[in-house]
């Protein structure tokens, strides 16, 4: 199969092979980038953000992402503005990964757009299918999270710690869990009391 037609499936919810070394070389390429910005000091905020620009497909303004952060192509993935991540981020691109605006992610979460199939003996041969993710804005995912292929997570929902998210979750709702439900929807106790019995103080 040509890389071309590899390339289109990756995109296309279709099987692929990811044996071809054109791929590993690219990758390859990816885990360079992400070895310079896991390597720079924290002070070196400017340079962070040049790093980030050469390895995202797009990145908006304001975003901070804590070292160490993993990728296996890092130009498949998409961030809106003032998105803030927390250390072990792991982005599994292997197609396309949209995160929103104003989006906060815990440590050690993980997005993932790759699946394999459960037959033995395509794994066996290397198949590969990738499905993107959809993340909207204001959305904050918990620690230790993991995001599956072909998820989508609507505007302002909260993900809790330790979930894995199975199927999509609409706007405006708090789910946990494994697999990841929606517990209730973010009501009016929500603009009163910001964790347990603790008020939100008067602005």
């Amino acid at each position: 199969m040509s890389l071309i037609e590899t390339k289109r499936k990756m995109h296309a919810r279709e099987i692929y092979f990811c044996n071809e070394q054109e791929l590993v070389d690219e990758q390859t390429l990816c885990l360079e980038i992400l070895y310079d910005f896991n390597q720079t000091r924290p002070s070196e905020s400017k340079k962070r953000e040049e790093i980030l620009s050469r390895l995202f497909a797009e990145i908006g303004p304001d975003c901070y992402i804590e070292p160490p952060l993993r990728a296996n192509w890092g130009r498949h993935t998409h961030f809106g503005r003032q998105v803030y991540a927390n250390f072990n981020l792991t982005l599994v691109d292997d197609t396309h990964i949209y995160i929103g605006d104003c989006v906060l992610i815990g440590p050690n979460v993980t997005i993932a757009t790759a699946g394999h199939p459960i037959e033995p003996e395509l794994r066996r041969q290397t198949a590969q299918f990738n499905v993107p993710v959809h993340i909207g804005n204001n959305v904050w995912i918990g620690a230790n999270s993991v995001v599956l292929p072909g998820v989508s997570i609507g505007e302002n929902s909260v993900i809790g710690a330790g979930s894995v998210v199975t199927r999509d979750i609409p706007a405006n709702v708090v789910a946990v869990g494994n697999p990841c439900r929606i517990l209730r929807e973010i009501g009016e106790r929500d603009r009163e009391f910001y964790y347990k019995d603790l008020k939100i103080p008067a602005r």
